[in-house]
Order: structure tokens, then sequence, then C-alpha cells
């Protein structure tokens, strides 16, 4: 009796041996092939992958592609390891480019380190900044016909050469503003994308069995001019309270001691600051926030 149960216990032992021995082999391969430092993605090249082939411009009915597709990228990893192989083996040269030459709209970030969770990234070495929403909303946009823009320079360097501090970033992002529009004059919007500082708790909402990271638009009070940021700002929040209902938290107005008060938005009417869930949201969430911003904007700005 005591044989035969010793000799269970050493074939139960070689089993959990032998799945350890091809877990670690997974593991190795899957570092060797996605986070080797040769083969590193960046967060552009990552939407780019989970996006592909995701939205089309073909629908008549606006937006009615991106609303069915939805659910296709609610699970970014599903998405990246379904598109990851396809994307590694096309050469530079043939990977589609895609140039912007009127664009329409622009897309930046003040504050450029404000991080999400890294849980969802960890395996394919993508930092989830606040940035990875300017190339979700750029490849939304530029698919279903509103040619877009992301803003690439950095807003520390710009800080360090001019030896500002953090609090003046505003001032930085105005500089990078004022090139933008020099450079494209065909620019209408300007959508600075921030994430809120709160917790989880506060910053996720649940519609229809799916997790989003909340919305929060934010109006300087101190611009004079700050009545026509706020009327489109509200035609979008209007949306969005009608197809995602506790989805936005509304539009919070600021002005006094401690607060910038203008947030550039006296450089335009259409100057737009959101903020995009909090340091805890996943990039699920963002994803299905930005999808649902997107429709919602692009509709305002086709009426």
């Amino acid at each position: 009796m005591k044989k035969k149960s010793l000799k269970k216990r050493i074939i139960q032992k070689i089993k959990i041996l032998i799945f350890l021995s091809f877990l670690l082999s997974g593991v190795f391969l899957s570092y060797q092939k996605i986070a080797h430092p040769k083969k590193k993605i960046s967060s552009k090249e990552w939407i780019q992958m989970i996006t592909d082939n995701t939205f089309s411009t073909k629908s008549n009915s606006l937006l009615e592609n991106l609303v069915e597709k939805t659910l296709e990228v609610s699970n970014p990893i599903k998405l990246m390891n379904q598109n990851y192989q396809k994307y590694r083996d096309q050469e530079e040269s043939t990977k589609e480019v895609i140039e912007i030459s009127n664009p329409q709209i622009y897309l930046y970030n003040t504050h450029q380190s404000e991080e999400y969770s890294p849980t969802t990234f960890i395996e394919f070495s993508v930092e989830p900044t606040v940035i990875i929403n300017n190339y979700i909303l750029e490849d939304i946009l530029n698919k279903n016909g509103y040619p877009t823009i992301v803003e690439e320079s950095s807003i520390k360097d710009i800080l360090n050469q001019e030896n500002w501090n953090y609090a003046q970033s505003y001032r930085a992002s105005r500089l990078l503003l004022e090139e933008a529009i020099k450079k494209y004059p065909t620019l209408e919007y300007f959508i600075d994308i921030h994430r809120d500082s709160l917790g989880r708790d506060k910053t996720t909402t649940t519609i229809d069995h799916k997790d989003y990271a909340k919305l929060l638009f934010v109006i300087g009070l101190e611009n004079e001019s700050y009545s026509s940021n706020l009327e489109l700002v509200e035609k979008i929040n209007n949306k969005l309270n009608e197809y995602y209902p506790t989805l936005s938290k509304g539009i919070y107005k600021k002005s006094g001691i401690g607060v910038n008060g203008v947030y550039n938005q006296d450089f335009s009417p259409n100057t737009i600051l959101i903020e995009i869930g909090g340091y805890e949201n996943t990039t699920s969430e963002v994803l299905n926030s930005c999808l649902a911003f997107a429709k919602c904007f692009m509709e305002v700005i086709h009426e």
C-alpha cells in the first residue's frame, strides 16, 4: 500500500514538473518573441495593432460600424495576440503610412506623464500613459474621415529647455499649439487629454456589462471667451449622457487661486480639455471610453 502511495506521489510530482517546464518555456518564448529589446514596440504601434482592420469608413450611417466593433476592442490583449505576428512579419517599407496633409483635429497632452494601471501592458513593454488615448482617437478619427494628427514633441524637454517647472506645463503646450497652427492652418479642433487623479471607484462605470473609464470635461472660467468652449463641450456631454449614461462626470468649471483657470482654451473656441479615467483604470476601460467619446465628438462636429 505504501509503495503504491509513494508511486502515486512521484507520478504527481513528475506531472507538476512537466507542467511547470511547459509553462516556463512558454513564458520564455513569449518574452523572446515580444519583449526582446530589438523587437520592443511603441505605444503607437501597439494601438495600430489592436485596431488593425477594426474600424472602417464604409458605413453610410455615421459611426454605425464603430458601435458594432466596440466589443472587438474590449479585450486588447486578445487582439494583440491576433495581430502581433502579422504586424511583425511586415517589412518596414510595406507598412501603411497615412499622410495627413490638411488635418482638422489636433490631439496633445499637457501632462504627458500621467499613467494608467500597467496590469495589461507588462507582457508587451508598452508604457500605459495618457498618450495612448491620442493614438486610439487618431486611428478612429482618421479611419472615419476626420483628418487628425498627434503631437509627438516632449513637454518635459520644453520645460527643461526653458528652465520652467511642472506648473508651467500649459505654457509649454501653448508653444506647441502655436507651432501646430502655423504648420497646419486647417486645424479646427484642439483636444488636450488628461487623466484624473482619483481612485478607481470614482473613475469607473459599468454600462451594459462593460467597464468604462469615466470622462470629465474641464472649462477654465478665466478665459474671457469660455462660453464658446463651454457650448461645444456641452453638446458632446449631452451626446454622452444620451448614449452612455453615467460615463461622463460632467463639466468642471475652474477658476481662482491655485488653478490655471484658462488651460489654453483662449487659443480657440474649439479647444477641449478632457480627463479620461484615473490611475487605476485599465487599457480596456480606456479603449471603451475613447470609442464612446469618438462617437459623440464626431456626431457633434458632423452636425
